[in-house]
């Protein structure tokens, strides 16, 4: 692997960036973002190697796009029209429907393996990335038939050797499930935040009181509105059906503290603390 292209430098291209130059030294690494100061933060760092424009595409050897699920949408044809029959194009989009469907009767389909893999934090750009991101997380993969079987056998191994935990799934599946237990909760973060900040306004005291607790409840509340709005939108039936189910969890809540039926507020949040066992198998 030579000539690895990374479309978009900021926390998920960049750390798979790192982890690339640290498996492949003699890897050139080309950066592809439209926002210069990325990309010169980005040299800086020693993320990339290189700035590189899409018509430079032909000569990759291994492309990841690590922008926006819109912008995914706009650029991944082009990208498969410019690349050559050996390269592998890989996306890592938290939602992949849409993206699938897009390129489901494209000549060059054969190159792309549709990925998603869960790793991140709530900074952005190309500051945030480090290597060591991917390791020990789960990559999902979608429509991995599709995949040309070589070029398949490239990228499993280069995600195992960065210490990646493969799942196979199809594009509707991946959508739904990934609404309940990444999208449902920035969400929650998000508005959680908002409902303090509208009060904050009147109880300027309201900051100092906040503990760890809020801390770490509020934490996603820092992720980049321009990746999560497309996300909402690609995955926005899915996302709706769990936010109806959990605003009908917080009427009950609500209903259970209104009627003084402490004994369904405790059994209920009893009930909820098999999460910590839940959390312990996905770790």
């Amino acid at each position: 692997m030579k000539n690895v292209f990374i479309i978009g430098v900021g926390l998920i291209g960049g750390s798979f960036a790192l982890d690339v130059k640290s498996i492949f030294k003699e890897a050139k690494i080309f950066g592809i973002d439209i926002n210069d100061n990325h990309i010169a933060e980005a040299k800086t760092l020693g993320i990339i190697d290189e700035k590189a424009d899409l018509e430079d595409l032909p000569k990759a050897d291994f492309v990841i796009l690590a922008i926006p699920v819109d912008k995914t949408l706009q650029l991944l044809p082009s990208v498969l029209d410019k690349v050559k029959d050996s390269a592998i194009v890989m996306d890592a989009g938290s939602t992949k429907f849409d993206i699938c469907k897009l390129v489901e009767n494209h000549p060059k389909r054969r190159n792309f393996l549709a990925a998603h893999p869960i790793a991140g934090t709530e900074f952005s750009g190309p500051k945030a990335a480090f290597a060591g991101l991917y390791k020990n997380k789960t990559n999902i993969i979608c429509e991995v038939e599709k995949t040309a079987f070589k070029l398949q056998e490239q990228a499993l191994q280069l995600f195992q050797q960065m210490g990646m935990r493969i799942r196979y799934m199809n594009p509707e599946a991946h959508d739904k499930h990934i609404a309940y237990v990444s999208h449902l909760s920035h969400i929650s973060s998000f508005m959680l935040g908002k409902t303090v900040i509208d009060k904050e306004r009147n109880e300027r005291d309201i900051f100092d009181m906040a503990g760890s607790g809020f801390e770490s409840t509020v934490r996603l509340a820092k992720s980049s509105p321009a990746m999560w709005t497309p996300i909402f939108k690609q995955n926005k039936n899915n996302v709706l059906e769990t936010l109806e189910e959990y605003i009908q969890n917080l009427n009950e809540f609500k209903t259970f503290i209104e009627n003084d039926d402490f004994e369904s507020v405790y059994q209920v949040m009893s009930n909820t603390n098999r999460i910590k066992e839940i959390l312990k198998g996905i770790n």
